[in-house]
């Protein structure tokens, strides 16, 4: 899977730059490398993995779910999705039930070999048998 693909582009990292938490001269700690960050999120979310199945050349994944998690609890997600999901070109960055991937018992199929659960059955021979 090309790592690319799920790239934020420069255009969109323009716009997104400037609203960051960690930009130098904004309170608190200067953030090392922003972009990888979010080219990392953008890559877990897109690609439907796991925190631990990040490429190592976004770093330590367990930094990065951290790092998500606290921004994610200060709003800081939210606050950049309302603002880039005004820009009608921005559709590439959103994320949706269309790109998250479900597992296959989320789609509430009968499992292939098993009969139907047995209660209703039950239910209609207990009555039959009583009445």
């Amino acid at each position: 899977m090309p790592l690319a693909r799920y790239a934020l582009t420069d255009a969109q990292w323009e716009r997104m730059a400037g609203r960051l938490p960690g930009r130098a001269g904004s309170a608190g700690v200067t953030a090392r490398d922003d972009r990888l960050f979010v080219d990392a999120v953008l890559y877990k979310f897109r690609a439907g993995i796991p925190w631990r199945d990040l490429p190592a050349r976004f770093g330590d994944w367990h930094r990065v779910y951290q790092r998500f998690n606290r921004w994610s609890k200060k709003g800081i997600w939210q606050g950049l999705f309302e603002q880039l999901s005004r820009a009608p070109d921005n559709e590439y960055a959103m994320i949706d039930s269309t790109i998250v991937r479900a597992h296959r018992s989320a789609s509430g199929a009968r499992k292939k070999g098993r009969a139907p659960s047995g209660r209703s059955k039950a239910r209609h021979s207990d009555a039959a048998a009583a009445g």
